[in-house]
């Protein structure tokens, strides 16, 4: 098995100067596409398990699956629970086999992110897991807005709260259909110059590509969690695959054609972001 915590994935991308992609699943066939698509690129991914993938997933199914697909490859996996908002829920994805928890406390007062997130961190860590958490508020698009992290409140929640890494608003969107955003450089370089640990971009699909691999290889920031972009992908496929053939109806048959494509945008996406 080659089962992996975020703290053995990142800690490595640190010292390396490279990142390595959170990538946003949804079922079963996007998750072995972007497993294979590590393996065959030889590199690391983190599978992450999101709200709206939980919301029709149970964790105790979610996690059975990582960890089956992380047998199936050589490649370091890590089952990740993102944007985990309670501490139930946290520890049921603790318990149901995942190796790294994102706590999301980003849209609470300072002192009680630090502290909650810490609660986290110290299960976590008890468990032989590691934890996640975001400073700054990341926004969606056509939603709610972001609030951008002060260097100060980072360094302050990097020491406190005990996490292996450290998710940052600066410019980052979540659900972003393009790459025309872009991310504040100035900011990312006063957060880094406050921490030792890795930072972590939420959103990365609306980063323009040059930059994600330019910060992904000259900056802190070890982590790109990319969704979006592959889910548009994954659309496209399907509607190709029920325009080539007006006729199908067969879910097993359709998503079979889907999985190259969307295994392919994942290995542009990792590679992408990968040491040079």
């Amino acid at each position: 098995m080659t089962l992996a915590t975020l703290a053995d994935v990142l800690q490595p991308a640190l010292k390396g100067g490279y990142a390595v992609g959170g990538l946003v699943t949804l079922g079963w066939e996007d998750m072995r596409a972007y497993t294979d698509a590590a393996e065959a690129e030889g590199l690391p991914v983190i599978l992450q398990a999101g709200p709206s993938c939980r919301a029709h997933t149970p964790l105790p199914i979610l996690g059975k699956m990582y960890r089956t697909l992380a047998e199936s490859v050589s490649v370091p996996v890590v089952a990740h629970l993102d944007h985990g908002y309670t501490f139930e829920e946290c520890k049921e994805a603790l318990e149901s086999g995942f190796t790294s928890l994102m706590f999301d406390g980003s849209r609470k007062p300072l002192a009680q992110n630090i502290d909650e997130t810490a609660r986290i961190a110290e299960m976590a860590h008890s468990a032989g897991i590691s934890c996640e958490g975001e400073i700054g508020f990341v926004g969606y698009s056509e939603g709610e807005n972001s609030k951008g992290t002060d260097p100060g409140e980072a360094a302050k929640f990097a020491k406190e709260s005990g996490v292996d890494a450290m998710a940052i608003s600066v410019g980052n969107v979540h659900l972003q259909q393009n790459h025309e955003g872009g991310l504040d450089e100035a900011r990312i370089a006063e957060i880094e110059a406050m921490n030792d640990i890795p930072l972590v971009i939420h959103g990365g699909s609306g980063v323009p590509l040059a930059q994600r691999t330019k910060l992904a290889r000259t900056t802190k920031i070890c982590k790109f969690n990319i969704g979006t972009e592959l889910r548009m992908v994954f659309g496209t496929s399907v509607r190709k695959a029920l325009a080539a053939d007006a006729s199908a109806f067969d879910r097993v048959a359709l998503l079979r054609q889907v999985e190259p494509d969307i295994q392919a945008a994942a290995q542009t996406a990792i590679r992408g972001i990968a040491a040079a």
